[in-house]
């Protein structure tokens, strides 16, 4: 007589099911990892399966198996948007997921006065929870994302507070906490007074991250946090072109930049600091195409994601990305506010650090200065690219190029890949003048 498995044998029972039934033991089949927060000897540490954790996360849910090898261990999503799939994927690379539940903003026209809309919103949230709560790779809930963006109604703090309060109820195996965009004293004091229900405070924020661990001890939180997006210096913190555009870091200022915030943003906080989310672990368009992804559009890694190995493991990888030493135009630098006759010849130079002696492939693209630019990570449409411009190229970071014959503004983007195709990429503003 065959060997019948006991796989064999449930899968079997399952088919004889009726639908119902079927659906509710599917439903059942996840087992919740618990996490939880525990404050001891002066120190806050979140728990997971009763295992000490820090977040070494991804804002963003791109290359998994990369996110896994690079030494993270958390992915950040704003929404429940392709949730299953998430979770799924996070589950099959070793990952855990914070759970955006998106809420209504302000600024796009939802009113916290509204007891309705406001009632209908914390439905929603309701039935995306019930949904999701049991999935073995969830660590937090993250109730809404930036809703104190340009807002003026602060009667948003007691709609989170009422569903942080029913999270707490419909799942007591997770964690839960709310996204703020940057803090200041008065934020900080009215979610300490409205939302005591979540577990730390999550904060968004870029070139002030080193100064956030004393920021928050100044506005009299003591808590635990974690820093859900943080990264390279934001485009309203940069200076500026005289025509009034911001001027992007290279990817090499980016990964510098990575690092020295996250040991004073995070690191220089051990007794509070919960752990983090680089942002973004994708690609984006937000002002240009390479401000926030640490990938290209293609999907390739820059060298911002080996900086991040290093600080989640203390090692570089064996093949590290090209960097960049110095980029120009006309031996102008992007500080210098270019301007460009049309269709003159220019020259355009970038050095290249190979740290690997790879054989690497530089190109260039001419896009128009982005006119679509939203706030909040709003979506944005990519510039389209102007083309028959260059005129000649080399692999040694050389171009030379004619200027566009219309006047405005305008970027010159450089990437440089390596063999294994690790990136790093730049760009420099250039004004055509009338």
């Amino acid at each position: 007589m065959p060997i019948i498995s006991r796989s064999f044998l449930v899968s079997l029972s399952l088919l004889l099911l009726p639908a119902c039934q079927q659906q509710i033991v599917q439903q059942h089949s996840d087992h919740p990892v618990k996490s939880r927060l525990v404050q001891e000897n002066g120190q806050y540490q979140i728990y997971r399966n009763d295992q000490p954790y820090f977040i070494k996360g991804g804002g963003g849910s791109g290359d998994m198996a990369l996110l896994k090898a690079s030494g993270g261990n958390s992915v950040r999503t704003w929404s429940t948007d392709n949730a299953q799939q998430v979770l799924d994927s996070a589950q099959a690379n070793g990952l855990t997921v914070m759970m955006g539940l998106r809420l209504g903003h302000e600024r796009h026209g939802f009113d916290y006065d509204d007891a309705a809309a406001v009632a209908a919103q914390k439905e929603q949230v309701r039935q995306q929870v019930l949904k999701y709560k049991d999935h073995p790779a969830l660590l937090v809930w993250g109730i809404g994302n930036e809703v104190d963006l340009f807002y003026t109604n602060t009667n948003v703090w007691y709609a989170i507070e009422d569903i942080a309060q029913m999270i707490k109820q419909l799942d007591p195996n997770h964690l839960v906490t709310t996204v703020t965009a940057g803090i200041d004293k008065a934020k900080t004091e009215l979610i300490m007074q409205r939302v005591p229900s979540i577990d730390y405070l999550s904060i968004n924020t870029y070139g002030g991250l080193e100064a956030l661990p004393q920021q928050l001890l100044d506005y009299g939180y003591k808590g635990a946090y974690s820093v859900t997006e943080w990264g390279p210096t934001g485009h309203w913190e940069v200076a500026k072109t005289d025509w009034d555009v911001p001027i992007e870091q290279t990817s090499s200022e980016k990964a510098a930049s990575y690092r020295s915030r996250y040991q004073g943003g995070v690191l220089g906080a051990p007794q509070r600091a919960l752990g983090s989310y680089a942002f973004l672990w994708g690609q984006k368009q937000e002002t240009t195409p390479t401000w926030y992804g640490v990938f290209t559009e293609q999907g390739y890694p820059n060298e911002i994601v080996d900086s991040l190995q290093y600080l989640w493991t203390g090692e570089w990888p064996a093949n590290r990305a090209p960097s960049i030493d110095d980029y120009r135009i006309n031996e102008q630098h992007a500080i210098d506010s270019i301007h460009l006759q049309p269709d003159s010849q220019n020259q355009a130079r970038v050095d290249i650090i190979d740290h690997g002696n790879d054989k690497l492939t530089v190109s260039w693209e001419i896009l128009p200065e982005s006119t679509d630019i939203k706030a909040g990570g709003d979506p944005e449409a990519r510039p389209e690219p102007l083309t028959g411009l260059f005129n000649r190229q080399d692999s040694d970071g050389n171009l030379s190029f004619t200027a566009p014959a219309q006047s405005g503004a305008y970027r010159l983007f450089v990437t440089i890949r390596s063999e294994d195709n690790k990136v790093a990429n730049a760009n420099i503003p250039f004004y055509v003048n009338k």
